[in-house]
């Protein structure tokens, strides 16, 4: 089992930045991908980006060239830098794991951002 801790989030002004950041510990070895997810008030949970074991990357594409993905081994942990935020980025952010045979890992409480003057 891998277990998750999520930090970082909080109010930013429009056109700020942001970075939350994925602990990861238990299994990791288990990790083939790992995924930022968020869910803004009365929307469905989407995909915002996705990190592979391989390092390739997928972002949705209202974040693109927005947000980065990226993580650190030695910490086994997973940021997603977020720039130029926009309202429409207000949601809960939750990251998420996935082995190899597409198994993901248990959903955290998530991290409010709110985008907002």
């Amino acid at each position: 089992q891998v277990q998750l801790v999520e930090s970082g989030g909080g109010l930013v002004q429009p056109g700020g930045s942001l970075r939350l950041s994925c602990a990861a510990s238990g299994n990791i070895d288990a990790i083939n991908a790992m995924h930022w997810y968020r869910q803004a008030p009365g929307k469905q949970r989407e995909l915002v980006a996705e990190l592979t074991s391989g390092g390739s990357t997928n972002y949705a594409s209202s974040v693109k060239g927005r947000f980065t993905i990226s993580r650190d081994n030695a910490k086994n942990t997973v940021y997603l830098q977020m720039h130029s935020l926009k309202p429409e980025d207000t949601a809960v952010y939750y990251c998420n794991a996935e082995d190899p045979y597409g198994r993901r890992s248990s959903w955290g409480q998530g991290l409010q951002v709110t985008v907002s003057s």
